[in-house]
């Protein structure tokens, strides 16, 4: 399968998920001396489990960097095996082939394989137990690439991840700050708002060490309930001229605002494990936040 370049120096990464948010984080901070191969769904649909041999085939990766996933919680309750597919079947089938043609593996997780009911972060040797099909999706995703032993596979788990661009919950609160009079949001759901670049800076390095393998977990540091990031967006948005006007946000409890998929209450991940394992130290979500209010400020207009 392995289609080798002449120049063994320079690595064939192969980016799945490129449309997406972070996706798009990854190719805009892609490093030199690396060739990175861009793939959306539009190129490869890792529902269509059949597609994804003659693909790796045609492209020879050295690494996987598989940063797509079906991330529609609340539709995942009912389209379980579309998120089965994208979420479980396909990283299953990428470890198989990627273990057998010595291709390195990095398989992005989530915190929602946790349950969210312990009164301490999560750390990575603790067993899943997520209370939404999205979240069951992942774990049996991890579950599959880690019966396969010991290969160059890294899992790392992170979560509340936003961006500049796509379809998330800073996207979202943005819009609805230029769009209504006040806002509710949930404030005892905690976790920690991860910045998509941040991630992103944190992936590709360990991405191109061959001795990590396992799981890792990496957020951005501290920790808010949704509440606390939304007043802190309007309060950076405002500071940024992206807002014009003070938009008041209230508190509301989880009952409040019934889903159809249940959320986990603590989503914290425990990163002490890969700090010592990286040396790589988080910065605070609030200062990740401004970065990527300062980018959507040269997007976007005022609101």
């Amino acid at each position: 399968m392995k289609n080798r370049r002449a120049d063994s120096r320079t690595r064939r990464v192969l980016l799945l998920g490129a449309g997406g948010q972070l996706g798009r984080a990854l190719w805009e901070l892609r490093p030199s001396g690396v060739e990175v191969i861009r793939s959306a769904r539009g190129d490869l649909d890792l529902a269509h489990r059949s597609d994804i041999e003659p693909a790796l085939r045609a492209l020879g990766p050295d690494i996987i960097l598989n940063a797509a996933a079906y991330t529609a919680v609340d539709r995942a309750e009912e389209e379980f095996e579309q998120a089965r597919a994208v979420n479980a079947e396909a990283p299953a089938e990428l470890a198989r082939l990627a273990r057998a043609e010595s291709i390195r593996l990095i398989q992005v997780s989530t915190d929602f394989v946790f349950p969210g009911d312990r009164g301490r972060p999560w750390r990575p040797e603790d067993p899943p137990g997520p209370v939404n099909r999205y979240g069951e999706s992942k774990a049996e995703g991890e579950k599959a690439i880690q019966a396969l032993g010991d290969f160059s596979a890294l899992i790392v788990r992170t979560g509340w991840v936003y961006a500049p661009w796509g379809h998330n919950f800073f996207r979202t609160l943005l819009r609805l700050l230029g769009e209504r009079s006040e806002l509710r949001v949930i404030d005892d759901q905690v976790g920690t708002p991860t910045s998509a670049l941040s991630l992103a800076r944190f992936l590709w390095p360990v991405a191109l060490r061959d001795d990590l393998s396992g799981i890792l977990h990496w957020s951005d540091a501290g920790v808010a309930s949704w509440y606390d990031f939304a007043c802190a967006i309007r309060e950076e948005v405002l500071a940024a001229g992206l807002l014009k006007r003070l938009v008041p946000i209230h508190p509301i409890p989880t009952k409040a605002y019934p889903l159809p998929a249940r959320r986990p209450f603590q989503a914290i991940l425990d990163k002490s494990e890969t700090i010592a394992r990286t040396g790589f130290e988080p910065i605070h979500w609030r200062e990740a936040l401004r970065e990527v209010v300062g980018i959507t400020a040269k997007l976007d207009t005022p609101v």
